[in-house]
């Protein structure tokens, strides 16, 4: 499946007061958290870059705005293009739409929630599946044990969805929906006319049930082969990160390596990873990156 990368806006959802995570999160935004070795950030972000996008809109607090930027900064060293939005107060994942109003214009939006792990193989290609649909919205659907703790999809027997249910107390279906959506250019119109949920929050669940309610909303069920994690509490903090380093220690490939993934994918070139190389100090992620750049095979994308 093909796409326009220009014809997206890839925005990551990182504000959020951390809570759950207190006192880790009093000084440091929780996405900028470790999983194992790398900040919770590098996640989302690099599932992005893995279907080829190139503009990113971060989502923040304000007073978090400047720890991205000494983290990120404008995106160059990964041969993209970020730009980082504040959220004045939690208001809800759907406020971003109308936070990031100027950077989607009149283009398609890819949406990825900052704690929201995924690994596995196929992922590129579940990604694109997402991307190559302009019309309409996608969302991906994951089997989980307990279904109460997210938003479920009920469907039918082609497939298609019939019902969305925010944190259900009582069962309805045990297929969840996670953090990554895709949506056609008509979702900032749609998020204006959202009115707050009884917690007093912009709902990402309203503007899927939005498309629902059309006939548009398109449920493409994750296989499980990959994996869907996220970081919202310590427990869960540290079952990723066991993960990632099993995974690690096994193939002596890194996981979410944007430096690594803008290569393999041609956002930059070999000779502007060895400068983006003499910015870090001597450690195992130079060393990582400084084997990856006298690797022959690394122009060649994986996952």
């Amino acid at each position: 499946m093909t796409h326009n990368d220009k014809n997206w806006q890839a925005v990551i959802m990182a504000g959020g007061s951390g809570s759950r995570l207190d006192p880790m999160t009093r000084a440091v935004n929780k996405h900028l958290l470790p999983v194992f070795d790398k900040p919770m950030i590098f996640y989302p972000l690099t599932t992005l870059m893995l279907g080829g996008l190139r503009n990113f809109t971060i989502v923040t607090s304000p007073r978090h705005v400047s720890q991205f930027e000494d983290l990120l900064g404008d995106g160059a060293a990964y041969g993209i293009t970020i730009n980082i939005r504040e959220q004045e107060r939690a208001g809800g994942i759907a406020e971003c739409f109308r936070i990031c109003r100027d950077d989607i214009a009149d283009k398609n939006v890819a949406l990825i929630l900052g704690d929201n792990i995924f690994y596995g193989a196929g992922l590129t290609t579940q990604i694109h599946k997402g991307l190559a649909r302009t019309r309409g919205a996608t969302v991906f659907g994951y089997d989980v044990a307990d279904p109460s703790a997210f938003g479920v999809v009920t469907l039918d027997a082609n497939g298609r969805p019939t019902a969305l249910v925010e944190k259900p107390k009582d069962f309805v279906s045990r297929t969840a929906v996670p953090g990554l959506y895709f949506y056609d250019n008509r979702v900032t119109e749609i998020a204006d006319r959202l009115s707050p949920s009884l917690r007093g929050e912009m709902e990402i669940t309203d503007v899927n049930r939005a498309y629902l309610e059309t006939g548009e909303l398109f449920v493409e069920p994750l296989p499980r082969g990959i994996a869907w994690l996220d970081g919202g509490t310590p427990q869960d903090l540290y079952e990723a990160g066991q993960f990632v380093y099993v995974l690690e220690q096994r193939t002596g490939t890194r996981v979410a390596c944007p430096e690594e993934v803008a290569l393999r994918k041609g956002f930059i070139s070999r000779e502007a990873l060895a400068v983006t190389i003499e910015g870090y100090p001597k450690g195992n992620y130079r060393t990582y990156l400084e084997a990856l750049l006298q690797d022959p095979s690394a122009l060649e994308p994986r996952g």
